[in-house]
């Protein structure tokens, strides 16, 4: 947005906007006509929409009197935010549902709009318990929805298609009132609340699609977003479009990356007028996308109403086209055959995804420069016959198909269970060859019992950089392998290629096969007689002699109490029971954290749940989870390294007798119980000098590297059979 000429007010602070729509929220909780934030997040951006316009069309105003030129309207009074809502004392209760809701109404402050600025609405008798000076007009959502543009100016077609899929669903107009005058109190003139307010209603807008679960609208990660943009890399003076902008990722994150290259006005007003394109057809998924554009400082937003796919693809010239296309089309929707009917005979089909395809490939720019797109695709587009295979062939011989991206199982969770990929092509060339790359899951989770990212552990942009490095300075890896164009015409167009680089069990003859046998026991040979060894220290040692010591000589009660900034992310981190350890629960904003205070952990630290610590659930804090948070109910204790070693404690944690102290100090009746925390840290455990606890962590990490090497010689003897009948197949 562009500098106010006149701040209306002093800006909100940062800290406080994020409790400030949180309050918000809670009032919305209270009323009978919402329903989870499927329901309060659409009513929140309306109201805001309506606050941010009228913002903008006082500064406006202001600018064309300072330049001399008459300002015209997008909204007029009565129904101008400052007019109905700006007043904490305003019209409230049934008369401000009657306001919003209904055909025709009693006007606020008595003026009906000036003729022609609405659709023709005839005057009626007054209602009863009104004076006779009381004007009626049309209702705010009646006269929204009936705007229409004059003199090229389009604000008005665009608030009108707004509010044609908008309705107010609070029952209270009370409740409605108290939450119109939370977002009165927002300056969107602010460039820093506009900023501090995108990234609040990205998380909102996370929430909202949480909260839908299967039905909700498809969310591209924000990682794989910055991905394509990054490597896609848009250039100021480029047309961008997202023909399937669902609530607007590719194009905020569009905009971000262009804004880095503003240096004049002349350039400002390029990215603000000729650089953006959108299309959305459906009501709500295009109000999320215009505030969410509008939050992250696009002025104007240009996003057609209507679905991309509804022109004769002969009919698209270059007058249509862009050099730019991020998007992640639908998946496996099904288009009615009066939209099928718009592409060639031999390519038409009922299947969405491919539908895009072949939208994306006629809108790209043929004339000048080097106009590309990145697309996300199903599983389904690089291998399925018939027309899928036809736009495969197209897009090899017409386009250069350069880069295919595999991402693996999870990505999309919990949105989609669906494998994707990403297509990477342009109109420089014809295809030479693609190159593959293949993200792999963090080798950290790979040894996981489920070794997908999941919707607590999502993929995150930092685990992207190893692909960007790559991107710039290509050669066949692991996880990179190039096909030419004959393969990839020889296997009927499929982009099924797996990595031919990739480690995977051999066809081995069976001398080596038993060879690896015995070098996998060697090293458990040498395990064992290490632990034949001990047997003699362990002899002599008599558990029962140690000194039992009360726990608070080894643990001391912590509390670190977190101060939460609203746009800093935070691992919420909680405890399993039966002895399974800590885990990050979720990462949240510090807006989105409702119960405070929080409490900072830190590696090393004892970690306790208060109510199920009877049942195992406490841990060792590791490393990963350093500088998470907990709420009071995760009792923190420092261990002192004066008289017991935190991993001879993680040997105590595992103990049955550790689990009958929390078990005694856990009072309360038989659901209710918690743990007191001045009976547990009295309560008695065996503990022996240091020399001994290092002899017992020594003999722990012994048999861990036992359980290490009889697993891998299990590997072994498990595939030792299919090698010998890949042998025999050979």
């Amino acid at each position: 947005m562009s500098k106010s000429v006149k701040q209306l007010s002093s800006p909100t602070t940062v800290q406080s906007l994020g409790s400030l729509l949180k309050s918000a929220r809670d009032i919305m909780r209270k009323d009978k006509g919402l329903n989870g934030d499927l329901d309060r997040l659409p009513m929140l951006t309306w109201i805001m929409f309506l606050k941010f316009l009228d913002d903008l069309e006082i500064q406006r105003e202001e600018e064309t009197k300072l330049s001399g030129k008459k300002f015209k309207p997008a909204v007029e009074a009565p129904y101008r935010w400052r007019d109905w809502a700006a007043k904490p004392d305003g019209v409230t209760g049934d008369e401000l549902l009657s306001f919003i809701n209904n055909e025709e109404t009693v006007l606020p402050n008595g003026n009906p709009p000036s003729l022609g600025s609405y659709g023709a609405v005839r005057p009626s008798p007054l209602s009863p318990g009104h004076s006779a000076k009381a004007k009626r007009g049309p209702g705010l959502f009646r006269y929204l929805r009936t705007l229409t543009s004059s003199n090229g100016d389009d604000r008005r077609d665009v608030i009108a298609t707004v509010f044609k899929g908008v309705d107010n669903r609070m029952k209270s107009g009370y409740l409605l009132r108290d939450v119109i005058n939370k977002i009165a109190a927002i300056h969107f003139t602010s460039s820093d609340e506009l900023h501090t307010l995108g990234a609040l209603y990205e998380s909102m807008l996370r929430e909202m699609r949480d909260a839908a679960g299967d039905s909700g609208e498809f969310y591209t990660p924000r990682a794989v977003v910055r991905l394509m943009v990054t490597v896609t890399n848009p250039r100021l003076g480029e047309i961008v479009l997202d023909p399937a902008s669902g609530t607007g990722g590719f194009l905020v994150e569009a905009y971000n990356h262009l804004s880095k290259q503003v240096k004049t006005v002349a350039d400002r007003k390029i990215l603000q007028e000729k650089s953006l394109l959108g299309c959305e057809p459906k009501s709500l998924p295009y109000l999320l996308c215009q505030m969410n554009l509008l939050l992250h400082g696009l002025d104007a937003p240009q996003i057609d109403p209507g679905n991309s796919l509804r022109h004769k693809l002969t009919d698209i010239g270059e007058r249509d086209r862009v050099d730019v296309i991020l998007t992640n089309p639908p998946f496996g929707g099904e288009e009615e055959k009066g939209i099928q009917g718009n592409f060639p005979e031999d390519k038409q089909t009922s299947e969405t995804a491919m539908l895009f395809l072949q939208l994306i490939m006629r809108k790209l720019r043929r004339q000048g420069g080097k106009s590309r797109a990145a697309v996300v695709v199903p599983e389904s587009v690089m291998s399925d016959g018939g027309v899928a295979g036809r736009v495969r062939r197209e897009i090899v011989e017409d386009f250069n198909l350069h880069t295919i991206v595999r991402l693996p199982k999870g990505v999309f969770e919990p949105y989609s269970d669906i494998q994707t990929n990403l297509l990477f092509f342009d109109r420089d060339t014809t295809t030479k060859g693609v190159w593959f790359y293949e993200h792999e899951v963090p080798s950290h989770r790979q040894n996981m019992q489920n070794p997908c990212y999941t919707r607590s552990i999502p993929l995150r942009f930092e685990e992207l950089q190893p692909l960007i490095n790559w991107w710039f300075k290509r050669e066949e890896t692991s996880q990179s392998w190039f096909v030419t164009r004959d393969a990839i015409a020889n296997a009927g167009f499929s982009f099924d290629f797996r990595n031919p680089r990739k480690k995977q069990l051999t066809a081995l003859n069976i001398p080596q096969v038993l060879e690896d046998i015995s070098k996998s026991q060697a090293p458990l040979s040498k395990c064992l007689a290490e632990l034949q060894s001990s047997v003699v220290q362990f002899k002599t040692l008599d558990p029962k002699k140690w000194a039992r010591t009360p726990l608070k000589i080894c643990l001391l009660p912590i509390k670190e109490e977190a101060v939460l900034d609203d746009l800093t992310t935070y691992k919420q981190v909680t405890v399993k029971l039966y002895g399974k350890g800590a885990v990050l629960r979720k990462e949240l904003l510090g807006s989105e954290i409702q119960t405070r205070p929080q409490f900072l952990v830190r590696t090393g630290q004892l970690i306790m749940s208060r109510i199920d610590a009877r049942n195992g659930a406490f841990a060792i804090l590791p490393e990963e989870l350093d500088g998470g948070v907990v709420t009071q109910d995760f009792p923190v204790f420092k261990v002192n390294l004066d008289v017991i070693e935190p991993e001879f404690l993680a040997i105590l944690l595992r103990s049955h007798g550790f689990v009958e102290a929390c078990k005694h100090a856990s009072k309360g009746t038989t659901n209710r119980k918690r743990l007191k925390e001045t009976i547990f840290l009295n309560e008695p455990v065996p503990l022996p000098d240091k020399t001994i606890q290092q002899s017992f962590i020594k003999l722990s990490r012994l048999l861990e590297r036992f359980r290490s090497e009889t697993e891998k010689l299990m590997t072994a003897a498990d595939g030792a059979v299919p090698n010998i009948a890949n042998y025999i197949f050979e």
